[in-house]
């Protein structure tokens, strides 16, 4: 059975960028993880397990979920698994919107539905969603904000839905983070580059590993008071944007 086997943390998209850093920061830690990403790692460790699936389409997803779930004790799952798909309303097209629907909203709800049984067991079960700051309005990010915002409101409802299991869940989202994902979409020397630079806060670009020490916050078996909440990991971006 599952419930013998260590405790895992699953995260989507750990081949690389933020999911990489989350990764990267359990396994400092000692945890036992679970990368699922469309492509696998050039990197290991001896307590990471890849699997590799395209989070776009439903029957992979569902099929890497089971046998996940059949094969690892999940009672952790950090959603992270994304694409921005730039676009306006002018250029987007259906076809993007399908995937990244996909992508950013089925894929949470399947694999989130998929690790369930060993969530509720463990009693601290832990659901992070990476959203994102875009979620409150971004030009040139029609499909990518609007199905970022969604995993907010998801977000919400399942922290109602699952408090009373013990499952906390949270999102996070970033800001102007310097992962090649970033990077592809605003070129450096770019306008739309300097003008993100320009509005930061603190100065300076985020890094990956900004994200993963909130995911670490949120992921804390300790940390069960916190449920239903997005942390914004912008450097001040989101100042007089964001409700308080």
């Amino acid at each position: 059975m599952t419930a013998s086997l260590p405790e895992t943390t699953v995260v989507s998209g750990a081949s690389s960028g933020i999911g990489r850093a989350i990764a990267e920061a359990l396994l400092a830690q000692g945890c036992h993880v679970v990368n699922l990403d469309y492509v696998l790692p050039d990197w290991n460790h001896a307590n990471l397990t890849s699997y590799q699936a395209d989070l776009t389409r439903e029957a992979p997803t569902r099929e890497a979920a089971a046998t996940i779930a059949a094969n690892h004790n999940v009672t952790a799952l950090v959603n992270n698994a994304g694409a921005t798909r730039p676009g306006t309303i002018d250029t987007a097209t259906t076809a993007t919107l399908d995937d990244v629907v996909g992508l950013h909203l089925r894929a949470v709800m399947l694999l989130t539905q998929a690790f369930l049984p060993t969530l509720r067991a463990s009693g601290h079960g832990r659901v992070v969603n990476m959203s994102s700051r875009a979620a409150l309005g971004k030009v040139d990010r029609i499909v990518y904000s609007a199905t970022k915002a969604g995993m907010i409101g998801m977000t919400r409802t399942l922290a109602m839905e699952l408090g009373r299991d013990g499952i906390t869940v949270n999102a996070i989202g970033p800001g102007p983070i310097a992962t090649e994902l970033f990077r592809k979409s605003n070129p450096e020397g770019a306008p739309q580059t300097k003008r993100i630079l320009d509005s930061i806060a603190v100065g300076r670009m985020g890094t990956a590993e900004d994200v993963a020490r909130a995911a670490l916050f949120f992921l804390s078996p300790d940390n069960g008071f916190v449920t239903g909440q997005v942390l914004y990991v912008c450097g001040g971006t989101t100042l007089g944007v964001a409700p308080v």
